[in-house]
């Protein structure tokens, strides 16, 4: 318990630290590029303090030429930092207004370019999708998770339809990631903070094009049926 809140400590300090570093950086980065950069920094010192390694595979199937819509299971809070460390390519985050609430830590999310979206008001969130839209267009990948929160047992949840809405509306591909093992380090049910290892796959990509006639939730099932796979290759081990 000692580990786990000197680690707390850590990340609080380090989220004002870097979180101020990606607002000021945010406004000389016309890209956002930078700040992406600070916060990759802000997840290692976290992930050291932590004593968790990060291990990716798959990271062939990625052309640093294009832009993507990457789609990951959520199992812990150490997903964030376990992903800005094991995908070696810039993204921006696609996440709920909640998260750009929280003093400097949202100041410094909006720094990076994140997009925010807020599901309670519809009319606002498809604005958010047509913004986030433009921004991969433009060349820029998204990062979603699309069950929207933790899950508890490592089983995915229903997955929301707004990613899939931006990833027809874009017409990029989506990669599907899978992450296995921050269930260990941190669980939702839990504050305990553990040292461990988090495995990272990145997926063969969906092209969206394919599926252009076709209703999202086609295109959802799609993703659903890659994840689930790739997940139960890992059956017995704990996520």
């Amino acid at each position: 318990m000692i580990n786990t809140i000197l680690v707390v400590a850590w990340i609080v300090i380090a989220t004002i630290i870097f979180g101020l570093a990606a607002v000021f950086t945010g406004f000389f980065s016309k890209t956002g590029n930078i700040p992406h950069l600070v916060a990759v920094l802000w997840a290692r010192t976290i992930l050291f303090v932590s004593r968790v390694k990060v291990k990716t595979q798959g990271v062939h199937r990625l052309d640093p030429e294009k832009s993507y819509i990457f789609m990951a299971n959520h199992l812990s809070n150490f997903d964030i930092p376990a992903l800005f460390v094991g995908l070696p390519v810039q993204f921006r985050w696609l996440a709920k207004a909640e998260l750009f609430k929280i003093p400097i830590f949202g100041q410094g999310m909006k720094g990076c370019g994140y997009i925010s979206i807020d599901r309670s008001n519809r009319e606002s969130a498809f604005g958010s999708l047509r913004e986030a839209a433009n921004k991969i267009q433009s060349g820029v990948s998204v990062m979603i998770f699309p069950e929207g929160t933790r899950s508890h047992d490592g089983k995915l949840l229903p997955f929301k339809k707004g990613g899939f809405v931006l990833a027809q509306n874009a017409g990029v591909p989506i990669v599907p990631v899978t992450i296995k093992g921050s269930g260990v380090v941190m669980s939702r049910n839990e504050m305990r903070i553990k040292a461990g290892e988090i495995h990272i796959e990145i997926l063969p990509e969906i092209d969206t094009l394919a599926f252009a006639d076709q209703n999202k939730d086609v295109l959802m099932e799609a993703v659903r049926c890659q994840l689930e796979a790739a997940l139960k290759d890992s059956e017995g081990v704990t996520l």
